[in-house]
C-alpha cells in the first residue's frame, strides 16, 4: 500500500523530462527523475506499480518508496537532488602544522637515512608534538599542495 501519493504538475513533468532527455546530469539525479515520472499518480502520470518500476530502472522498491516520501514531505528539489550536506569537519592540520611539515621535509634527514620518507616525516611531526597524530597519506597531501 502506498502511503505517500505523488502528483506532479505539468511544469514539474516538463522539468523532469528535460533532465532525462538532454544535458549532463548526475546519474542519481537522472534516476530520481525517472522514478518521479513513473510514480506520478496525477492526470498526466503513467501510474505504474513499484515492482514494475524497480524492474525497469534496476532499483529496489525501498528506493522508490524513499523518493516518493521525500517528494511528499520535503518537496520537489530535495527529492530530485537530495539534501545538501550540513556536516562541518574540523581541520586537524592547519596552516601552522603544514608549515612545519614543509620545513621538516626541506631539512636534513635523521642520522642513518638518505632522505625523508612520508612515514618518517609523520612520525617526526608527532614526536615534535606539532600534532597528536597524522598519517603518512596526509603528509603526502600537504607536500603535494606545495609543488
Amino acid at each position: 500500500m502506498k502511503i505517500h501519493k505523488v502528483t506532479l504538475t505539468q511544469e514539474e513533468i516538463s522539468q523532469l523530462k528535460a533532465i532525462t532527455q538532454k544535458g549532463r546530469k548526475r546519474a542519481r539525479v537522472i534516476k530520481n527523475a525517472l522514478i518521479l515520472l513513473n510514480v506520478d499518480e496525477g492526470p498526466y502520470g503513467k501510474q505504474r506499480k513499484d515492482e514494475e518500476i524497480s524492474d525497469i530502472l534496476d532499483v529496489t522498491v525501498r528506493t522508490i518508496e524513499n523518493i516518493r516520501k521525500r517528494f511528499v514531505l520535503e518537496g520537489f528539489d530535495i527529492a530530485l537532488y537530495s539534501k545538501p550536506r550540513e556536516r562541518i569537519y574540523d581541520r586537524k592540520v592547519d596552516g601552522d602544522v603544514e608549515a612545519h611539515i614543509v620545513a621538516l621535509s626541506c631539512s636534513k634527514p635523521p642520522e642513518g637515512y638518505a632522505k625523508w620518507s612520508l612515514r618518517l616525516l609523520a612520525d617526526k611531526i608527532v614526536e615534535l608534538r606539532y600534532i597528536e597524530s597524522i598519517s603518512h597519506e596526509r603528509v603526502r597531501q600537504v607536500l603535494k599542495k606545495t609543488n
